[in-house]
């Protein structure tokens, strides 16, 4: 794959700096792999590491602005007039004009009552510490778990179209296919089984492009799975073929179990869907009605020793009541999301 302009500068910065030791760490080999990511090691983690100075120096350039002597924010800030004595230097300003025009080049025109602006201490701690810091410590663990976040979604991915690409080749071998046309049939349907192909794919190149045998193929697959279920059922083609089984029955076996959990996982969605909509019925809908009514009655009513006033109601009506039903409407469709197809 090409590298893009971002990658090809960050390798010429630090790839060949970085180049023996990024080879020689397995582990992230491994997760590139299982990740989808098709770049090399070096390349990997001279991205990390130079887009994790990037963003460390932009921030830390951010914080110095708050702290440069006379024209950084904290100086400009604590320079203008604290709006509590606007007032006050007004009234001595009117009597006592004769002073205020002796006085034009002195800050407040001389008014006893004049003070600037103090920036908050402990915004002088908060400051240094998050954009010098957390900022930096956090776009480090972002760039650096990006493989592992990439697998994670891979994996999830897998595991939803896992049981149709099982009932696939199921089809496929009881037609008589050969694995390497099943795999290149899959590889082929992207678009259908998702992250599945790609997997696929790289088996049906192993074999036809670099010349491996099936089970060797398969073998150097398992390395790619970023799914448990997917690990499995390459590792049970593997023994069925090593054992000399029946691979058309071994591809019926797994679809049945494949599609067997993948309706144990509905109906698990399902019943939180359940759930959601019942506690939706309590709280955001017959809850709101004995509230609102409690409410306006006790504004009625209120003396004083329960005052309520008449925004804090509004408040309530038009903030607090909407926001149940927008957060309701967000978890039914991050549940959803999260089984789409």
């Amino acid at each position: 794959m090409e590298l893009t302009t971002w990658e090809k500068i960050c390798h010429r910065i630090l790839g060949r700096a970085i180049k023996q030791k990024a080879r020689a760490d397995v582990e992230l080999g491994k997760k590139l792999q299982q990740a989808g990511i098709t770049i090399m090691p070096e390349v990997y983690k001279a991205v990390n590491i130079v887009s994790t100075i990037g963003i460390s120096l932009f921030s830390i350039a951010i914080v110095a602005l708050f702290f440069i002597p006379t024209i950084g924010v904290i100086d400009f800030y604590e320079t203008m007039q604290d709006p509590t004595t606007l007032e006050p230097c007004r009234i001595w300003e009117y009597w006592n004009k004769e002073t205020v025009d002796a006085n034009q080049n002195v800050p407040g025109h001389g008014c006893p009552e004049y003070r600037t602006k103090a920036f908050p201490p402990i915004l002088k701690i908060v400051i240094p510490l998050v954009g010098g810091l957390l900022v930096p410590f956090i776009a480090y663990k972002f760039f650096n778990n990006t493989a592992n976040r990439e697998a994670k979604l891979r994996g999830d991915a897998i595991e939803k179209y896992l049981p149709y690409a099982s009932s696939y080749t199921a089809a496929m071998s009881a037609a008589n296919a050969t694995p390497q046309r099943i795999f290149r049939s899959l590889a082929m349907n992207g678009d259908i089984y998702g992250e599945i192909a790609y997997d696929a794919s790289m088996i049906y190149r192993d074999m036809a492009v670099m010349g491996f045998d099936l089970i060797t193929a398969i073998k150097m697959s398992v390395d790619r799975a970023a799914s448990p279920w997917l690990t499995e059922f390459f590792q049970g083609m593997v023994g069925t073929l090593t054992a000399g089984g029946n691979l058309k029955l071994y591809f019926l076996n797994r679809a049945e179990h494949y599609m067997r959990e993948n309706r144990i996982r509905l109906q698990m969605f399902l019943e939180s869907l359940g759930l959601l909509a019942e506690s939706y019925v309590v709280v955001a809908v017959a809850m709101p009605l004995f509230l609102i009514v409690m409410l306006v009655i006790m504004f009625w009513v209120s003396g004083k020793g329960s005052e309520m006033s008449e925004g804090f109601l509004y408040t309530i009506i038009l903030g607090v009541v909407p926001s149940i039903h927008v957060a309701y409407s967000l978890l039914v469709w991050l549940d959803s999301k999260d089984q789409a197809m």
